[in-house]
């Protein structure tokens, strides 16, 4: 089964910062191997906002380019919108990207490769696969 992996899982493989080898980027790492892991657009434009330094900014870019968007439709963007809608009228908050995250996942059959604890509260309402973080 194919894997989208969150911006916070990428963020985590790519700190500058030396870091201990953690379960998480050992299991990314696998995922890639398998030639499971998928990207979307938003989440490339997520993990590249905010880079100041240019050089750093470039390198990042070259890195995510091994891996290609998956190509989205409309029924995605409207499944997003949905869940997005449903999720809020119980009170519960979340960002467009995550329900995108959500919308793709339920419709390819994919799993979700995340350390944000939101997507276990979405899980409890919309039928979302998680990949379990050891």
């Amino acid at each position: 089964m194919k894997v989208i992996i969150d911006t916070c899982v990428w963020s985590l493989a790519f700190r500058r910062q030396v870091q201990p080898i953690n379960s998480i980027i050992t299991t990314l790492k696998e995922l890639i191997i398998e030639k499971r892991v998928e990207i979307l657009g938003a989440i490339r434009q997520e993990l590249l906002s905010g880079i100041i330094v240019p050089a750093h900014f470039e390198k990042l870019k070259l890195h995510l380019r091994a891996f290609p968007n998956l190509e989205l439709d409309y029924q995605d963007f409207e499944l997003a919108a949905e869940y997005f809608n449903t999720l809020r009228s119980r009170g519960i908050q979340g960002s467009n990207t995550d329900f995108l995250i959500c919308a793709v996942s339920i419709r390819r059959n994919m799993s979700i490769y995340t350390t944000d604890n939101d997507f276990q509260l979405f899980s409890q309402h919309i039928p979302i696969k998680l990949l379990s973080i050891d």
